[in-house]
């Protein structure tokens, strides 16, 4: 884990968690009950937030990572740098593994995220993370052999 002081400040993750807790309060958990709230700090210095949203028919919920990052494309795009995520008692809780391939295309291996042991990057929560990288090396490769 890495010392949350060396990029982002108490003050910001302290920001952070308070805009996260706020996003939290507005999710829409009818069938869960477990409301979600996420919030994020650009490069640019904008802060975006998401939280989750339920459906009647499951798999088509959105969660407040996703809802995070299309607030982000929304307004101007950019890269994420810091990331915290609550529950309903405003504890850290960590992305699911869907949701840290989302972050890492958005934040880059860099990204700082509040995790319930401490401040972890994102290249120490998705280790080996498959990234546009790889398609581009790929395509790459295609494109010379035609």
């Amino acid at each position: 884990m890495t010392d949350t002081m060396t990029t982002t400040d108490a003050a910001t993750w302290a920001m952070l968690h308070e805009e996260a807790v706020s996003a939290m309060g507005r999710a829409y958990a009818p069938y869960s009950g477990y409301p979600v709230g996420a919030a994020a700090l650009v490069d640019d210095g904008r802060v975006v937030t998401g939280c989750n949203v339920e459906n009647a028919a499951y798999g088509v919920a959105l969660c407040a990572e996703c809802g995070l990052v299309s607030e982000l494309v929304n307004s101007g795009g950019g890269r994420l740098v810091a990331f915290a995520c609550v529950n309903a008692h405003g504890e850290a809780i960590s992305p699911c593994g869907r949701c840290r391939q989302v972050l890492m295309e958005h934040g880059g291996p860099g990204l700082q995220l509040a995790m319930p042991g401490g401040t972890m990057t994102m290249e120490e929560v998705l280790p080996g993370a498959f990234a546009r990288g790889d398609l581009d090396e790929v395509r790459d490769d295609i494109q010379e052999d035609m």
